[in-house]
């Protein structure tokens, strides 16, 4: 059985039974579930009055927003090891591998954030690409120009998270995860190796389908090799990216780790990737990736701190002290062995963007949310797949789907008999277990029946999503996951 990603389409699924009895009985969907967290609400008025202009105004390139929080995420896609924790590293000066498994291998596993901002010297005689500069995101928002003889002064243009992903082909769930908030994405190539590689196929087949037309292909290693392969791998590169999405993509040539051409890819995140549009007056919604419990063993219980969610906003705004609901919450089966969900109400009592503290949080970039949460529920990233918001307006929780399915015609990161990597791509079958990223969901899915490109398809857990929404599949091949 052979598989490859999908793009798909959720239409006119079926609601998960509500976890309580009082919920099923209740007429309005936005009280469907008691709300504990509700009582003493702060009024909306005075909520939003932390905003520096009417909601209506906001801009992601507001100075009061920029100087604190990120309002893009990118991306860092690629094969293992072709350094893209090496360049986040080098624009931002965060390295993002920071749990012990990854340190111990020097791998990432889990997905890997880091901010930076980048900036632009207001010198008019200040040459490119050296008037560009990255600093981390407690940078002062204007700094001096490093250049000898200069005497301009450095102005933020962009602030921007920046996700990075593991390219090891076992861990391609977890890629598509971060691939659900990003805005762009930087695909890394190594110098030093053939192009493509495996997974740097899959990659770009997952951007593709995610439909993230801003791409930046890194030339890395560029140090490790000389002049005439750098330029034959730069032919294959066309070769390979020739139809595809990022045909038309810059190609820089860097090495991370001397910091060569970084400042070329700051020039080229801000000439040739815009701010996306974003809505800030809709009720908010936030898409959860991590989940953290931030109390260290042995913390005394009047001490405890409440959990913290990680994610990016999709559209409006969250503010301190605003009461939140996420679902599809806690998950349960009852003696029929049918699923109830339970959502989880809290209020937020802080929000975080690396090292600045934030009185509120808009679209873009990634942000950390202190709730009054259990720790236990957020520990070890057991809230990823859940979905933030205000409470009573998120998105119906569902377990059964029906979907509009398109098929990649080949195969790709695969080793086939023959040495053949574009092996054909079978059709769906009926009782097929599939993998189903929804949003940052990662659960298994059966698939109930085909016709065409319709299928019907029951969940193992519910997800929180809405009709209309993308959504990728996996088959297992050779014991792993393949798009």
């Amino acid at each position: 059985m052979e598989g490859q990603l999908e793009k798909l389409t959720i239409s006119e699924p079926q609601p998960v039974v509500p976890a309580t009895a009082e919920a099923a009985a209740a007429a309005e969907p936005e009280h469907a579930h008691p709300n504990p967290a509700a009582q003493g609400t702060i009024p909306e008025s005075e909520l939003y009055s932390v905003l520096p202009c009417p909601l209506s105004e906001l801009h992601p390139l507001l100075p009061e927003i920029l100087r604190k929080q990120a309002t893009q995420n990118i991306g860092c896609v690629g094969h293992v090891a072709h350094g893209k924790t090496t360049v986040v590293k080098a624009i931002s000066g965060v390295h993002t591998i920071k749990h012990s498994h990854e340190k111990i291998r020097n791998i990432t596993i889990k997905l890997g954030y880091a901010n930076a901002k980048i900036y632009k010297c207001d010198n008019p005689l200040c040459p490119r690409p050296g008037c560009y500069k990255s600093y981390g995101s407690g940078k002062e928002d204007n700094p001096m120009c490093l250049r000898p003889g200069c005497g301009g002064r450095m102005r933020l243009l962009r602030h921007i998270s920046f996700v990075d992903c593991p390219g090891h082909d076992i861990l391609m769930a977890t890629m598509l995860n971060g691939a659900a908030v990003m805005d762009a994405a930087l695909l890394l190539i190594a110098g030093n190796e053939p192009c493509p590689q495996p997974q740097t196929s899959e990659h770009l087949a997952a951007i593709e389908i995610m439909k993230l037309s801003h791409i930046i292909i890194i030339q890395n290693k560029i140090d490790l090799v000389k002049e005439a392969q750098a330029l034959a791998q730069y032919q294959d590169i066309l070769k390979f990216i020739k139809g595809t999405i990022a045909e038309n993509s810059p190609i820089i040539p860097v090495s991370a780790q001397l910091g060569y051409n970084i400042d070329v890819v700051c020039d080229y995140i801000v000439s040739k990737v815009p701010i996306p549009r974003r809505n800030f007056t809709a009720t908010p919604r936030l898409i959860v990736i991590r989940s953290f419990d931030v109390n260290k063993p042995g913390t005394d219980a009047m001490d405890l701190q409440g959990g913290v969610a990680g994610g990016s906003l999709l559209e409006g705004v969250l503010v301190v002290g605003q009461e939140i609901e996420l679902r599809p919450g806690i998950i349960v089966r009852d003696e029929q062995d049918r699923i109830k969900v339970t959502p989880i109400f809290s209020r937020i009592l802080s929000l975080h963007t690396e090292e600045n503290d934030l009185d509120f949080a808009v679209p873009g970039g990634l942000i950390g949310v202190g709730t009054k949460i259990d720790p236990t529920l957020c520990r070890s990233d057991r809230l990823v797949g859940e979905v933030l918001g205000a409470v009573g307006h998120l998105p119906e929780v569902y377990i059964d789907l029906e979907i509009s399915f398109f098929l990649l015609r080949r195969l790709l990161g695969v080793k086939t008999e023959g040495g053949d990597r574009q092996a054909k791509v079978a059709k769906l079958e009926r009782g097929e277990v599939l993998m189903v990223n929804i949003g940052s969901q990662s659960t298994g899915g059966k698939v109930l029946a085909v016709k065409g490109d319709l299928c019907k398809m029951q969940l193992t857990a519910p997800v929180c999503t809405n009709v209309g929404e993308k959504i990728a599949l996996s088959r297992k091949i050779d014991k792993h996951w393949r798009r």
